[in-house]
């Protein structure tokens, strides 16, 4: 019943990934630890992290939730549910959009979209950052790493770097 239940939760999901699973983060949130008590935040916030060190793309974050909810067949089932309604609908819908080019409801909507998306992946961030029980050292770090992603060419390593020191001496 948890693996049906996790698919219904995760197509209704899929449905407004509008920045992809990282936009989602607070929704998820919602529906795995507050809602059905599958997760703590705890829990929730390692499997995003390990997701994001991870290659590959975000949604493997909704692999993992599924797992630690069902085992495999809940990874199955959150991963599919996440990726195959959306997957079809563009796949029907992609040569329509492409006849509208131009039109100016299309443009409308791809304009007022990217907004959308950038304040859901910020939300998510938002999110992970205040279950990651962070320090002031830590948010410290959460604005120097954004302040070189955005104005810098340092590599992101160097990043992961200076947070594991940071993390080694204790102050993130």
């Amino acid at each position: 019943m948890t693996v049906l239940v996790l698919f219904v939760e995760f197509v209704i999901l899929s449905f407004v990934a509008f920045g992809g699973a990282t936009a989602l983060l607070p929704e998820m949130h919602r529906v795995v630890v507050i809602e059905h008590a599958w997760l703590d935040d705890t829990t929730f916030t390692h499997l995003y992290a390990i997701a994001q060190a991870a290659p590959g793309p975000n949604v493997l974050v909704v692999t993992l939730i599924g797992w630690k909810v069902a085992g495999l067949a809940g990874a199955m089932a959150a991963t599919l549910a996440m990726c195959l309604p959306m997957s079809v609908l563009i796949y029907l819908l992609i040569d329509r959009w492409e006849s509208f080019a131009g039109k100016r409801w299309q443009r409308a909507i791809s304009l007022g979209v990217a907004p959308l998306a950038v304040g859901l992946v910020f939300s998510g961030a938002t999110l992970i950052a205040q279950s990651a029980g962070l320090r002031p050292a830590g948010w410290l770090l959460v604005l120097l790493s954004a302040v070189l992603a955005l104005k810098s060419r340092l590599h992101p390593l160097w990043m992961i770097a200076i947070g594991a020191a940071w993390g080694m001496l204790g102050l993130a």
